[in-house]
């Protein structure tokens, strides 16, 4: 290249990026749904039959000996956070796992990014697509909660809202880890140092009020115990000023965590 060309390559390479389209967020998300028509039975499987039997084991199994906790039916309880769980399993190990696998070993973004779409929309859509899932997904614990005795609730309409913002954050989040971790083995600090943490101290399984007061603040500042207080509150009822504070603190979670993402996968795909 000769020294007049590169000097108009650097400012191209060092230009800002353009508008955000959604043209093209339509477009991979189109790709996406080609993608999982075909692979959809193993996959929805897997997402299903794993909450659904933690939602047996520890509804039938834990709550013969429980009994009632807050005011509520174990499985009534445990039922509204496995939701919580089931989404977070299905949106942060896809965010974590698949788009490592297509960055580094496929080299799927870089065909993307040869068409016009940026790794802005690049990420959206991606985050999009497994919140979707997550939505569809994380509401199977709570139809078989239904069947169970589960009391049918209005506010329950607003449960896959839920679970695909929810779904959404923790996507973008597994992309941001994808995205910074050096290497596929190190995704095991991720998976027993981030995410078993995330569902356990999230209220999912018994009341935040038994932990010590430096256990619970920490426990609040967890995206998941939002998620999992919503939906109970759309399950049990709760007033709009505490649902309007779990909303807020979802949707900050969102907004840092797409931030977050495109960082670090411009760094990984452009600089």
């Amino acid at each position: 290249m000769t020294a007049h060309a590169e000097k108009a390559a650097a400012p191209a390479a060092a230009a800002p990026p353009g508008r955000f389209e959604l043209a093209p967020v339509r477009g991979v998300l189109a790709r996406e749904w080609a993608l999982y028509r075909r692979s959809w039975k193993p996959t929805t499987f897997a997402a299903l039959v794993e909450p659904i039997i933690f939602l047996l084991a520890f509804g039938f199994g834990l709550g013969s000996l429980v009994g009632a906790i807050a005011g509520y039916r174990y499985i009534d309880f445990v039922a509204t956070g496995i939701v919580a769980m089931s989404v977070l399993f299905t949106s942060m190990f896809p965010g974590l796992i698949d788009t490592y696998v297509r960055r580094v070993f496929q080299h799927t973004y870089d065909g993307m990014l040869a068409a016009p779409v940026d790794v802005r929309e690049l990420v959206t859509a991606e985050g999009a697509w497994i919140g979707l899932k997550a939505g569809v997904y994380g509401c199977a614990p709570l139809l078989v909660a239904l069947a169970f005795g589960l009391p049918p609730a209005p506010g329950m309409l607003m449960v896959p809202l839920i679970a695909l913002v929810t779904g959404f954050g923790f996507a973008l989040t597994g992309i941001w880890l994808s995205a910074a971790v050096p290497s596929i083995k190190t995704m095991d600090y991720i998976i027993s140092g981030v995410i078993t943490p995330l569902f356990l101290v999230a209220g999912t399984f018994f009341p935040l009020d038994t932990l010590p007061a430096w256990a619970r603040a920490l426990a609040q500042a967890n995206p998941l115990y939002h998620c999992v207080e919503l939906v109970r509150g759309a399950a049990f009822g709760t007033d709009l000023g505490t649902a309007a504070v779990h909303w807020a603190a979802l949707l900050l979670f969102v907004a840092v965590a797409w931030c977050l993402a495109v960082f670090q996968m411009r760094r990984r795909l452009i600089d």
